[in-house]
């Protein structure tokens, strides 16, 4: 679990008493600053979610692509050739 998820949670959390208060109390604002808590906590945590996806036994994919690439030059080389190459073809094609 990464601190994105932790504070993702805090802010859910956070918000849903802040909603429950805005309900008991009948302040339309807070429910409302609660709800925004809530969407943004729950924002974060895919955030986090997200990351962990993307690291694999710890390392993240960044760090994957940066060794692959000295690792192999040539291949890294030729890999992002052709991905512009594709890029460009299918932007070239559109009017």
């Amino acid at each position: 679990m990464n601190d994105d998820k932790i504070a993702g949670e805090g802010r859910d959390i956070s918000g849903k008493i802040k909603e429950t208060l805005g309900d008991v109390t009948g302040d339309t604002q807070l429910q409302g600053e609660g709800l925004v808590d809530q969407l943004g906590g729950k924002v974060q945590k895919i955030v986090g979610a997200a990351r962990d996806a993307l690291a694999v036994d710890g390392q993240p994919l960044v760090d994957r692509v940066r060794l692959f690439a000295r690792e192999r030059p040539w291949a890294s080389a030729a890999l992002l050739g052709v991905l512009g190459f594709a890029v460009f073809s299918s932007l070239r094609g559109r009017h």
